[in-house]
C-alpha cells in the first residue's frame, strides 16, 4: 500500500512539472530570431487587462456620465466595422475576446529583405499565448479553416519543425472588406517611358498552434524561425542580439505592462544602401535625385543603434520612458541637433500657473545653426548653396531699407539655447477658439534689439514689404505683422497677425496679444507661477527633475474642460475641428459632441502630466509621468 501511495504521489508531482513546464512559454525574445527589426509585446495580457480597467481612461469611458455618447459611437463601430468582419469571417468576435492571457507580441522580422528585390519582404509574426483557453483557440481556429475552406480559399497544411500550419496564400480578394477599408490604398503609377512592373507577390498567410501559443505569420520563413525555437532548435534568438540585450538590461526591467524595440541600425543600414532610381531621359526631374545614403549618414540616423519605449502603471500613475540610442561620439545630424544641453528648464516665473500646456528645452541655437548648414553641404553642396541664396536674398531685400543688415549677423548670430512655448485656455466658445487658443513662443538671444529688427525685416519680405505697424506698451515696442487670411473647417475664415517684441533677454512671438501684453505685464505685476501649483515639483522628479535640459507640463483638466465646454456647443457639427480636415462629416457620423456630459461630471479623471528629456554620453532619453487623479485614489 505504501509503495502504491508513493508512485501515486511521484506520477502525480511528474504530472504537476509537466503541466507547468508545459504552460511556461518562453517570452518573445526568446522565440523571435536575432534579425528581428520591430517588436512590440505585452508580456501578460491578464495583467494590462485588470490594469487598464482601473485607469482613468477606461473609467471615464465607462462612466455612467459618458453613456449616451459612449453607446452612439459603439452602435456605429458596431455597424461599420464589427458586424461586417464577423460576416466576412464567419465567427463572433467575442469568441476571441478572451484568448489573450499571456503575452502578445506582434513583430518585424528582416527575413532576407535588403530593399533592392520586391521577392524578399520583412516577415510579420503575431504571437498570442492564451494559457489555459488553448482549448478554445483550437476551436476557433479550427472554425476559422472550415469558413476558409467553405469560401474557396486555397487553403493547405503544412509540418514545420513538429507543428501543423495552415497555410492560406494573400491576394486583394482574400483581405476582408471591414478591413480591405482600413487599408491604404496605392494607384497604379506607370512612368513615361517605362514598362509597367508587375506587382511582387502578396505573400501568404500562415497560421498554426503548439500548446496554447499562437503563431501567424505571413511566410514560412518566419513561422519556421519561432517553431524551430519552441521544439528545441539552436538557432540564435533575439536575446543574443547584443543591441537588444543592452536595451533590456537598461529599459525593459520591473515588469512592464508593455514595450517596444526597434533595430534602428540595421534599418536605416538597409535604407542607405538601396540605390536612386535611374534617370529616365523622357521624364526628366527639375529637381536632383536624393541621395538617401548621403541623406540618411548626414542627418545621424545611421548613427542611431535603437529606439525603445517602454510603458508602467501604478496607482501613482502612468510612466511612458523612451530613449534613442546614440553614442555621443558618432552623433550628428539631427540628433546633435536636439540633443538638449544639461541646464534649467523650469518654468520661468514670467509663465503663470494658468497655462494649460508648457515647455523649455534648452537647445544651442548657434550649434544647430552650424549642424544644419553641415548636414546640407553633407548630402549636397547644392542644397547648401540654395540655403545661402535665400539668405542672399532675404539680405538684398532687407538692406533696401537698412544697407546694415545682415541676417547672418543680426538674426542667427544672435541665438541663445533658451526656447519656450506656453498655452492658455481658449478664448470664447467658437471651434476657431479651440483650434487655436492663446499661444506665445520665446526664444533667448544675445541682442534682443538687434534681433527684433532683423525678425522686422524678414517678416515684412513675406508682408509684401508694408511697414510693420509699432506700439509701445509698458516701455516695450511691439511690432506687428499682417498674416494672409487662415481657414478653418470648411465656412470659417480668419485674419490674424504676427506679434513680437523683444523683452527680459527673449523674443516673444505670438498670434494673440493678449498673451503677449500678460507676458509683459507679469515683469512689473508678477503672477502665481506656474512652478508653484501643487504636485508639479513631485511630479518632475517622476521624469528625472526639471535640470536637464528638457521639461514639459500640460494640464489635461483645464484643456479638457474647454474642449468640453466648446464642444457641446457645436454638437455634431465637427467640420472646423483642428483634426477633422475635410473629414467633418464623416466625424459627424461617429461623434455626436452634444451628448457629453457636464464636464464637472466627469472632471475626476483629469489631471495633469509631465515629461523630461535627458542626454548622456550614451543617448538621449525621454520621460512622460501622469500621476493618477486624486479623486480616484
Amino acid at each position: 500500500m505504501k509503495t502504491k501511495f508513493s508512485r501515486w504521489i511521484l506520477s502525480a508531482s511528474i504530472l504537476t512539472l509537466a503541466i507547468s513546464v508545459r504552460a511556461a512559454l518562453p517570452p518573445a525574445e526568446n522565440l523571435l530570431p536575432s534579425d528581428t527589426l520591430l517588436l512590440l509585446s505585452v508580456p501578460d495580457c491578464a495583467t494590462l487587462r485588470a490594469t487598464m480597467h482601473q485607469s482613468p481612461q477606461w473609467l471615464l469611458w465607462n462612466d455612467p456620465a459618458m453613456k449616451p455618447f459612449h453607446d452612439k459611437f459603439m452602435a456605429k463601430w458596431n455597424e461599420q466595422f464589427v458586424t461586417p468582419l464577423q460576416n466576412d469571417l464567419g465567427i463572433k468576435l467575442s469568441d476571441f475576446e478572451d484568448l489573450p492571457q499571456g503575452q502578445l507580441t506582434f513583430a518585424v522580422t528582416q527575413n532576407g529583405w535588403n530593399g533592392n528585390d520586391d521577392n524578399k519582404k520583412p516577415g510579420i509574426i503575431l504571437l498570442l499565448d492564451a494559457k489555459d483557453k488553448s482549448d478554445l483557440l483550437k476551436t476557433n481556429l479550427a472554425a476559422l479553416r472550415k469558413k476558409w475552406t467553405a469560401t474557396g480559399k486555397n487553403v493547405y497544411t503544412e509540418t514545420i519543425s513538429g507543428i501543423p500550419f495552415s497555410i492560406v496564400p494573400l491576394n486583394s480578394n482574400n483581405i476582408p472588406p471591414a478591413l480591405a477599408g482600413l487599408l491604404p490604398k496605392s494607384q497604379p503609377v506607370q512612368e513615361l517611358g517605362k514598362p509597367t512592373t508587375p506587382a511582387a507577390p502578396a505573400g501568404e498567410l500562415v497560421v498554426g498552434q503548439f500548446q496554447s501559443l499562437l503563431i501567424v505569420s505571413t511566410s514560412t520563413k518566419s513561422a519556421q524561425a519561432v517553431a524551430t525555437r519552441l521544439t528545441g532548435g539552436a538557432l540564435p534568438p533575439l536575446s543574443d542580439n547584443p543591441l537588444f540585450a543592452a536595451d533590456k538590461l537598461s529599459q525593459f526591467r520591473d515588469s512592464p505592462l508593455y514595450f517596444g524595440w526597434f533595430n534602428t541600425k540595421v534599418f536605416f543600414d538597409v535604407l542607405s544602401h538601396i540605390p536612386p532610381p535611374e534617370p529616365n531621359p523622357d521624364a526628366p526631374s527639375p529637381m536632383p535625385q536624393i541621395p538617401w545614403d548621403k541623406v540618411l549618414n548626414a542627418s545621424g540616423l545611421t548613427g542611431l543603434k535603437t529606439a525603445t519605449f517602454v510603458y508602467r502603471e501604478t496607482r501613482e500613475g502612468e510612466q511612458l520612458d523612451s530613449s534613442l540610442a546614440a553614442p555621443e561620439a558618432s552623433r550628428q545630424g539631427i540628433l546633435k541637433m536636439i540633443a538638449a544641453l544639461p541646464k534649467d528648464a523650469n518654468p520661468p516665473t514670467f509663465v503663470p500657473a494658468t497655462a494649460i500646456k508648457f515647455w523649455r528645452w534648452r537647445m544651442d541655437g548657434q550649434n544647430s545653426w552650424n549642424t544644419l548648414q553641415k548636414m546640407l553641404g553633407d548630402i549636397s553642396p547644392t542644397y547648401l548653396s540654395w540655403l545661402n541664396s535665400i539668405l542672399d536674398i532675404a539680405n538684398a531685400s532687407a538692406q533696401q531699407q537698412d544697407p546694415n543688415f545682415d541676417v547672418r549677423k543680426n538674426f542667427l548670430g544672435n541665438l541663445g539655447d533658451d526656447w519656450i512655448s506656453y498655452q492658455t485656455a481658449p478664448n470664447g466658445t467658437s471651434l476657431a477658439a479651440l483650434s487655436d487658443p492663446p499661444s506665445i513662443f520665446l526664444f533667448a538671444v544675445s541682442n534682443p534689439d538687434q534681433t527684433v529688427l532683423a525678425i522686422k525685416n524678414i517678416a515684412a519680405l513675406s508682408a509684401r514689404g508694408s511697414d510693420s505697424p509699432v506700439r509701445d506698451f509698458l516701455g516695450k515696442k511691439i511690432y506687428t505683422i499682417p498674416l494672409p487670411r487662415r481657414t478653418i473647417g470648411t465656412n470659417t475664415s480668419v485674419t490674424q497677425s504676427l506679434y513680437f517684441c523683444a523683452s527680459s533677454g527673449y523674443i516673444a512671438v505670438t498670434t494673440d496679444n493678449s498673451i503677449l501684453e500678460a507676458f509683459l505685464r507679469s515683469a512689473q505685476s508678477p503672477v502665481k507661477p506656474l512652478r508653484e501649483i501643487p504636485g508639479l515639483a513631485d511630479a518632475a522628479q517622476r521624469v528625472g527633475g526639471a535640470g536637464n535640459g528638457l521639461f514639459g507640463y500640460q494640464n489635461q483638466r483645464e484643456a479638457m474642460r474647454s474642449a468640453f465646454s466648446i464642444l457641446k456647443t457645436t454638437g455634431s457639427d465637427a467640420s472646423g475641428l483642428p483634426f477633422a480636415g475635410g473629414a467633418g462629416k464623416g466625424l459627424r457620423e461617429w461623434f455626436d459632441f452634444s451628448l457629453l456630459p457636464d464636464f464637472d461630471a466627469v472632471s475626476k479623471y483629469f489631471n495633469f502630466s509631465v515629461y523630461a528629456g535627458n542626454v548622456t554620453t550614451d543617448g538621449i532619453y525621454f520621460k512622460f509621468f501622469a500621476p493618477r487623479p486624486p479623486q480616484l485614489n
